[in-house]
């Protein structure tokens, strides 16, 4: 029973994560100009373009955005910090399976919680737009979860 919880958790982390992935790379500040390296444009640039957002939407959406930073910035914080004291725990001989699973879960509490915001954020982002814009969004969203990844069966090719 408790083997059941802790992979329900497990999974329940990984999913939220690729969400928290998906606004990390709509949200990047660090990246300027027009194209990325290999010649793919912003995430935000894109989403301009695909949904054909006004210039209403444009504003409120960057409003939106910079308020979800600021909200989020503490909880990538306290899940830095609570790996960092998961992780601490390799060196300790003496850290039994309790400990390490006492450790781990408040990882995965952090994290649910980030991701939870990050959910909201997006599910707010999304009434932004028109009724014909949404489905737009929604696919957007989900080509982003997929950038950049592999399936495990691409690299048996």
């Amino acid at each position: 029973m408790k083997n059941n919880k802790i992979l329900t958790i497990a999974v329940i982390v990984l999913l939220l994560s690729n969400i928290a992935l998906v606004a990390f790379m709509l949200t990047d500040k660090n990246k300027k100009g027009d194209k990325r390296q290999g010649g793919r444009r912003e995430p935000y640039e894109m989403m301009v373009k695909e949904l054909g957002m006004t210039e209403q939407q444009q504003k409120d959406y960057k409003q939106m955005k910079e308020e979800h930073m600021k909200n989020v910035k503490p909880l990538f914080d306290s899940v830095r910090a609570a790996k960092s004291a998961f992780f601490a725990l390799t060196k300790d001989s003496n850290a039994n399976d309790s400990m390490i699973t006492f450790y781990s879960l408040r990882v995965a509490e952090k994290q649910v919680e980030l991701d939870r915001v990050t959910f909201d954020h997006f599910r707010r982002v999304r009434k932004l737009f028109t009724a014909e814009q949404q489905p737009k969004f929604d696919t957007f969203m989900q080509k982003m979860m997929q950038r950049g990844r592999r399936d495990s069966a691409d690299k048996r090719k």
